[in-house]
């Protein structure tokens, strides 16, 4: 079993925290080998933005959630419509999930160059 934590508002899997900004960015392949590991994670995350703002409008501990990997992907994770690059007349609709790397999605340039 795997753990991730996500946004809760935007399901972007969360990736690890920059230990000298205390920055968080969205990354599809972070995730945790136990829950008391991706918990411990959240926690580092809450104190370090709490040393720095002083406030707790923003707190990871209230923006983000932790779940189980499987059950995010298939039941909690958004999906957005995209067209694809190479359809001209922007006819057919492509659906895919919010963490879906940029090079997989046949909305780049990047998925069609390879």
């Amino acid at each position: 079993m795997a753990y991730v934590i996500y946004e809760k508002s935007s399901t972007f899997i969360m990736g690890k925290m920059n230990t000298r900004t205390g920055e968080v960015r969205p990354d599809h392949r972070q995730s945790y080998k136990t829950m008391p590991a991706a918990k411990a994670a959240l926690t580092r995350m809450s104190k370090r933005y709490r040393a720095d703002l002083l406030e707790t409008v923003n707190d990871p501990l209230y923006r983000y959630g932790i779940a189980e990997a499987e059950y995010f992907h298939n039941t909690i994770e958004k999906s957005r419509t995209v067209y694809s690059i190479m359809d001209h007349q922007k006819e057919k609709p492509i659906t895919e999930r919010v963490n879906t790397p940029y090079y997989c999605s046949p909305s780049s340039e990047t998925y069609w160059s390879m």
